[in-house]
């Protein structure tokens, strides 16, 4: 007896766990796979929260909203400023647990795709390491135990659908799939981390104080809990409040000038006194598809966290008895991989507002491209778009859909694409596109 699948999901982050719930809460048979010990990706790895606004009239929101909603019963969201994506990202493990054991898809963490059967364009199966699996997920799976494809104990598994989450489209260059031109600069990478002991109250006083612009700081209570946010770079395109004290920082040696060349922090649902930092972002011109770039990021990341914990303890007040709480499991990579897909989105595309037969998302998030150089960044304002579900089909195999920042677009269009909010409707979009196809084939 084989294990056949509905929809397989390879990559347990935010286009992923979309993609998976959808599918399971519409009947489909549905298998998530993630290599790390918990899903959530970039919300959970990465501490991107909160998950960025996209618009007013979005489309495939079910996960989203349902996410939102199940993190607030138990204080790990708040809507701030209009914005539902204040989320706590240690409960996020725990709700997206739950919601795919309610959606009844199979789960299966510290688990990687170690070979795939093809058969023309068509992926006919796939072998998942079975290493970590216990004699349970071996009762489970019966004969699909087996040593047909790479000598080692495995899982067989085939699918109908397959979707790969990955961010990396690391699945699709394992079976190579045609990828996007990548000769473009990569933007920065960026290392987040917390910091908790804050006295918020105290801070956002003093920073409503110091800076009046409303675009860059907010401050207001929820529920009787102070929730901010402000943000400084070192670009000179506009006035920033905190940009004397950072010059100041830099002159005392608390800080080297590549510190402070972003700095952008929020409150965090359901952690009291505590601050989540988009920062450091990393200035050296390096590549997030080599481990030996990856590796310098971190150890550099790190390094550059310690010194602006130190300058946010001596120089911000209400950090004086902060301390560093988390940092980021994984370097956050904005663009890396993109597949070449049935249609590629092309930046033309998104300034025009160009309408689909079958758009997967509608959204209105800036064109966001971050540089390595100073005034260099991009922050393109533009209406409202579409995305068609056609750049979220892999033009090289019948039966496999990207989802994520990997999906079929060019450099600038992606730019405003890879947001989290996109992210949850690409892989909402998807499911509801496999269970169309498969209620076409009855």
């Amino acid at each position: 007896m084989k294990k056949i699948y509905d929809l397989v999901v390879i990559g347990g982050g935010t286009s992923g766990c979309a993609a998976a719930y959808i599918s399971g809460t519409l009947g489909l048979k549905t298998l998530l796979i993630e290599r790390n010990s918990f899903l959530g990706g970039a919300i959970t790895s990465n501490l991107v929260i909160p998950v960025m606004k996209t618009g007013n009239n979005l489309i495939n929101t079910g996960f989203y909203k349902t996410f939102a909603m199940k993190l607030s019963e138990i204080g790990g969201q708040v809507t701030y400023q209009d914005n539902i994506g204040w989320f706590n990202p240690e409960l996020a493990k725990i709700v997206l647990d739950k919601m795919m054991q309610d959606a009844n898809v199979d789960v299966r963490l510290n688990t990687e795709v170690t070979n795939v059967k093809i058969d023309g364009n068509h992926i006919a199966k796939l072998n998942i390491n079975a290493t970590t699996l216990s004699a349970y997920n071996y009762s489970i799976y019966g004969d699909n135990n087996s040593l047909s494809f790479d000598n080692v104990l495995s899982v067989c598994i085939e699918a109908k659908y397959i979707v790969d989450a990955t961010g990396n489209a690391d699945f699709c260059k394992k079976i190579n799939c045609s990828m996007l031109d990548d000769s473009t600069d990569f933007q920065p990478m960026s290392l987040r981390f917390l910091m908790s002991g804050v006295n918020v109250e105290y801070f956002g006083d003093w920073l409503t104080e110091i800076d009046k612009d409303r675009d860059v700081t907010t401050f207001e209570h929820i529920n009787d809990v102070p929730h901010l946010s402000t943000a400084y770079t070192w670009d000179k395109d506009r006035k920033w409040a905190l940009s004397s004290i950072f010059d100041k920082a830099v002159a005392d040696n608390i800080l080297k000038d590549e510190d402070r060349n972003y700095f952008q922090v929020f409150t965090v649902a359901g952690m009291p006194g505590t601050v989540a930092f988009n920062c450091p972002r990393i200035v050296e011109n390096l590549n997030p598809n080599m481990t030996q770039d990856v590796t310098k990021a971190l150890i550099d990341g790190r390094a550059s966290i310690y010194r602006i914990a130190e300058f946010c303890k001596k120089c911000l007040p209400g950090f004086e008895k902060a301390f560093i709480s988390n940092i980021s499991d994984e370097i956050g990579i904005r663009v890396s991989n993109r597949v070449k897909g049935k249609y590629v989105y092309t930046i033309d595309d998104l300034r025009s507002g160009k309408k689909f037969e079958n758009p997967a998302l509608i959204s209105n998030y800036p064109v966001d491209i971050h540089s390595k150089d100073r005034d260099g960044s991009t922050l393109e304002t533009n209406g409202e778009y579409q995305l068609p579900v056609e750049s979220l089909m892999s033009a090289d195999y019948d039966n496999l859909f990207v989802a994520g920042r990997c999906l079929s677009a060019d450099y600038m269009a992606q730019g405003a694409l890879r947001v989290q909010a996109n992210c949850f409707s690409m892989g909402e979009a998807v499911a509801r596109y496999v269970h169309k196809l498969l209620n076409s084939q009855v």
